[in-house]
């Protein structure tokens, strides 16, 4: 798709695109084909309607007909206030801006908040998938606490024709108890009504940092906040790329084996990815990874990286935010569709 991997990625690029997955193989994991619908969902107790609005959000865009998607989320307005997210581009105080962007760039759908969705839904719901982020973690509140609250009823989301709605749960942390049965119910609103469901399943508590370490993005923690996300019916998983791996062993809470570390799992990070789609119900519920912050001027081969690993790990596609965002509009869609341009391509494949 005219992407240099070589040029962009420099030594990473053959590690990356050459390596084959020997702790889980592909044929254990349901890989993403144009026909997911018809060959994983199908089977589920998901409703003709639910099935339609999430085939939507795979035959928009770019990526139509491929099999994976690409969602733009802007909810860090709220997540990490207006002004540290869209100063370095004040086009996006506007929500307008934020799905004609999304619009422009071809993405599957686009990801965002009550207010924003709701002054814009006239004019783009019949264009483009919305999915309305019913909670978020404000950090207005003196001292900052972390927490999941919702800001939206599963009802607004359908009366703006959205496509999906979507839900942050704090795995690990004291509230979780409580997002885990408001997103559950929330989940089943939602598909009652015939709308499909996103689940950010986040870790966060202190303790999961151990001697310097930060395991919060740990394969064997993450992977299980996956399995919990699949367990109330998320449609869709999204969760951080793996950085590191033993957050159970460090941590020394919960229950592990042996064989996740011996034989599940290597260093690898394509490998420490397919871990986190294993538990995804072996890759029947479609897993996408987050962009991450933007850095500056190694967002570019970042974003390529982390949709090579995904996509050769067997996950679904990419949820990249600020990354493009917080750029300037013609270098955010190119971001964008550099991200796109991964998946489009048949060279690159499942590990």
């Amino acid at each position: 798709m005219g992407i240099n991997y070589e040029e962009l990625l420099g030594s990473d690029a053959q590690q990356l695109l050459e390596h084959k997955c020997e702790t889980i193989s592909q044929d254990q994991i349901y890989v993403h084909t144009p026909d997911r619908i018809d060959d994983v969902m199908l089977e589920s107790s998901r409703s003709p309607a639910v099935l339609r609005n999430l085939q939507s959000l795979s035959t928009t865009g770019r990526l139509a007909g491929s099999g994976y998607v690409s969602i733009f989320p802007v909810d860090q307005g709220i997540e990490h206030s207006a002004g540290a997210s869209f100063a370095p581009n004040p086009l996006f105080f506007d929500p307008n801006n934020i799905v004609k962007f999304a619009y422009e760039a071809g993405c599957s759908g686009v990801a965002s908040t009550l207010g924003v969705l709701s002054s814009t839904a006239r004019r783009w719901a019949h264009k483009i998938p919305l999915v309305l982020k019913l909670n978020h973690n404000e950090l207005l509140t003196y001292p900052n606490s972390y927490d999941q609250v919702m800001f939206s009823s599963v009802r607004q989301a359908a009366d703006m024709g959205c496509a999906a709605v979507g839900a942050t749960i704090y795995f690990g942390s004291p509230e979780s108890s409580r997002q885990i049965q408001e997103v559950s119910e929330a989940f089943e609103m939602a598909h009652e009504l015939g709308m499909g469901t996103i689940l950010w399943c986040y870790l966060r508590n202190g303790a999961f940092k151990v001697d310097g370490v930060d395991y919060h993005s740990s394969a064997d923690l993450t992977a299980q906040a996956n399995h919990l996300g699949v367990t109330i019916n998320a449609d869709i998983i999204k969760q951080k790329l793996p950085t590191n791996n033993g957050g159970y062993k460090a941590t020394k809470h919960g229950k592990t084996h042996d064989k996740v570390y011996s034989e599940l799992t290597s260093d690898h990070p394509i490998d420490l990815c397919r871990y986190q789609v294993m538990n995804c119900y072996a890759g029947r519920i479609g897993l996408i990874n987050s962009g991450g912050e933007s850095k500056g001027a190694t967002d570019l081969a970042d974003a390529v990286k982390t949709a090579i690993i995904n996509k050769r790990a067997g996950g679904m596609g990419l949820i990249a935010g600020r990354k493009a965002f917080q750029k300037d509009w013609n270098e955010g869609i190119k971001l964008l569709n550099a991200i796109q341009d991964v998946y489009l391509d048949r060279d690159v494949t499942i590990a």
